[in-house]
């Protein structure tokens, strides 16, 4: 069944919604947040992405697995969707780094997913009525126990999720060989990709990644010259701990840059709320503007909820001035913020995409100057 997809399949949305398909990796069934990604390429950089945990993410390219699956390329250890919707599998990979098919990788790791023609038909239903809970199955054939069974999941809303695919342990990253090492990052993981802690040590930084349990006092004990707070899946409302954290680091004054979910918790940190998108912003296809330089770049991006913020000036924040730095040309959502009188910032989208655009990976310079341009510590 490597090259080819198997015995019928059913995708269920919790509106009533069906949809029938053949079975394609992991015979089985299982259930999530049915949500769609527009991006042409990087679908292993998707699967194997932490902050797409307990949801079915259906492609909209029509053609996947073209490339295979290698061991060089994941973002983490597993895959972390829940289920897995195509188009059409491509039955024979056609690329030399590839070690298997995305069929036998489903498989391997457990993961059900289901090949259908109406893909379109889908990403315009979840567009017109948002991402919902959703069941993929290859073992139950009648769509009103599957809804059942659906109506009783919990939903993306008020979940907490980033303890779930965080690291339990502390590692480190460090600068390739060859490369200088000049500062000191503390990383929370929230749900971080590889690539992430590879782009700092890149330009000359020792990475230290936390679990998403650390508190500040864990974070400053290390004394690092600068903190990041990682993307990472779930609603950022419930993120209590994750914002005293980055409030200690904050009341610290250390330079702090966020991606992702980390924008979304600088901005609860600063007093902002959050909400949840109808249908979210996932794909490596994503424009955004520089609200300071006018520049527009294409971003990759992979998130549901987002930061609630005034755009068109300054405001005022328990840590000082702040502004939107980035905003989403779609639909006007915060991408960005900025405090303008300490040397923090974040994003929602992702500078470090491995398969992505590459248009604004020099915010990890701007993350790197500002520490460097913090004052160097009294000599004891």
């Amino acid at each position: 069944m490597s090259e080819e997809t198997g015995g019928p399949a059913i995708l269920v949305l919790e509106d009533g919604r069906v949809f029938h398909g053949r079975s394609f990796g992991a015979t089985g069934e299982t259930f999530g947040e049915a949500v769609f990604n527009t991006g042409m390429t990087g679908y292993q950089e998707t699967l194997t992405d932490p902050s797409y945990h307990r949801q079915i993410v259906a492609m909209t390219a029509p053609h996947i697995g073209n490339t295979g699956v290698n061991d060089d390329d994941p973002e983490s250890g597993r895959i972390w969707v829940a289920g897995y919707v195509v188009r059409e599998p491509a039955r024979i990979p056609s690329n030399w780094r590839a070690q298997r098919t995305l069929d036998e990788e489903l498989r391997r790791q457990g993961v059900v997913g289901i090949a259908l023609t109406g893909t379109r038909a889908l990403t315009r239903h979840l567009r017109d009525r948002g991402a919902m809970r959703a069941a993929v199955s290859s073992v139950e054939s009648d769509p009103r126990a599957l809804l059942a069974r659906i109506l009783e999941q919990p939903r993306m809303a008020g979940s907490d999720l980033a303890a779930e695919v965080s690291t339990e342990a502390a590692y480190e990253v460090l600068p390739p060989q060859g490369v200088e090492t000049r500062l000191h990052v503390a990383a929370v993981d929230l749900g971080i990709k590889a690539m992430t802690p590879q782009r700092l040590a890149e330009r000359g930084c020792r990475v230290t990644v936390l679990p998403a349990t650390a508190a500040a006092v864990d974070i400053l004990a290390l004394d690092p010259d600068g903190v990041f707070f990682s993307n990472g899946p779930g609603d950022p409302a419930t993120a209590d701990r994750s914002v005293d954290a980055m409030r200690g680091v904050l009341d610290a004054g250390k330079p702090l840059f966020g991606i992702c979910f980390g924008n979304q918790i600088l901005g609860r940190s600063l007093g902002l709320g959050t909400y949840k998108l109808p249908f979210g912003h996932r794909g490596v296809n994503q424009p955004v503007i520089d609200t300071r330089t006018k520049k527009v770049a294409i971003t990759s991006q992979n998130h549901g909820f987002a930061v609630d913020a005034p755009l068109d000036a300054p405001f005022d924040t328990p840590y000082g001035r702040a502004e939107v730095s980035h905003i989403g040309l779609n639909d006007q959502v915060v991408e960005g913020l900025r405090l303008l009188d300490r040397p923090v910032f974040s994003v929602q989208f992702h500078p470090e995409a491995a398969a992505g655009p590459h248009d604004a990976s020099e915010l990890f310079d701007e993350f790197v100057d500002l520490m460097s341009a913090q004052p160097a510590p009294a000599a004891k």
